[in-house]
């Protein structure tokens, strides 16, 4: 038996027509989000569609989420000279409003969804902090993959230019499909895209994301929750370890929405006798109140 398309009915507002998803008694089926529940109360007519309720969040998805197209053209017009610079001159660079508010909402809404998932990570048990994050499985949803895809070439130049500096041999492909190929050669199969949980009195240890041989030198946080109105405290921190010095300390104040580009594990810095290398590691101070959730893009892929 063939179901049609979900349409607009007592409990939601569906958008016209809703191409990307169909459903079916218990099932919710989105090309955008993969297969999700849905719970279906049947009326006297056998209409299925006249009254449910629905425990997934593609309604958000098919109402806020852009096109793989529109995400390339909003990565592509941000000022990529600004950004660059910033990361030459500190190890970070915010990028302001990367994400919208209500794409934000719709991606913290993914984390209560464990299908989406390979794995979850109680940070105390490991001695990591406190809280929790999930790491993201392929296939993952159209957005994430396309800001991972969207703003991979864009870092290239630069982190090929950093490790010629630091005379480190390994170059970058300009497409990221051909660096996740060297990744799984390699056997990093793993994804590491992933959305961090904090709650009152939660932290995370300064650290960084390295996963295997293969590690592309920046990635990318967006701050799904709003300070101040969803959470207290909970900045996020990295520091800086240059040698024969004390270490430098930078708290990188976000918005909703708001992304921050950082060194992943080192990075040149230019001295009075020739570039040195200096360690870095981030991490997030201890949220006061409230719950914060965080989008973290790292572009190679775990062990």
């Amino acid at each position: 038996m063939s179901w049609p398309l979900a349409t607009s009915r007592d409990l939601f507002a569906w958008p016209p027509g809703l191409p990307n998803c169909t459903a079916r008694p218990g099932v919710f089926s989105c090309r955008r989000t993969r297969t999700l529940t849905l719970s279906i109360q049947f009326d006297g007519d056998g209409d299925p569609y006249r009254r449910y309720s629905m425990m997934s969040s593609c309604i958000a998805q098919s109402n806020v989420m852009p096109s793989t197209a529109t995400i390339h053209q909003r990565v592509d017009a941000l000022d990529w000279p600004r950004i660059e610079q910033d990361l030459d001159l500190y190890g970070c660079a915010v990028v302001p409003g990367l994400a919208t508010l209500q794409e934000c909402d719709a991606l913290a809404a993914l984390y209560s969804h464990d299908d989406l998932y390979r794995s979850r990570v109680v940070m105390a048990r490991h001695g990591f902090g406190s809280g929790e994050y999930k790491y993201f499985d392929y296939p993952l949803p159209e957005l994430i993959g396309a800001l991972r895809t969207a703003i991979y070439p864009h870092l290239v130049p630069l982190a090929n230019r950093w490790n010629e500096v630091m005379h480190i041999g390994v170059r970058y492909p300009a497409k990221h499909a051909d660096f996740i190929r060297r990744c799984h050669h390699a056997g990093q199969v793993r994804p590491t895209l992933l959305i961090l949980q904090y709650g009152a009195g939660d932290y995370n240890c300064l650290h960084q994301d390295l996963y295997g041989e293969h590690v592309f030198p920046l990635q990318v946080a967006i701050l799904l929750s709003a300070p101040g109105r969803d959470f207290t405290g909970g900045e996020f921190v990295m520091t800086e370890q240059r040698p024969r010095m004390q270490s430098r300390a930078e708290v990188v104040p976000l918005a909703k929405g708001d992304a921050v580009v950082f060194t992943v594990n080192s990075r040149p810095v230019q001295g009075t006798r020739g570039p040195y290398r200096v360690r870095l590691r981030h991490g997030v101070s201890r949220l006061r109140s409230g719950q914060r959730h965080t989008l973290g893009i790292i572009f190679h892929d775990a062990l």
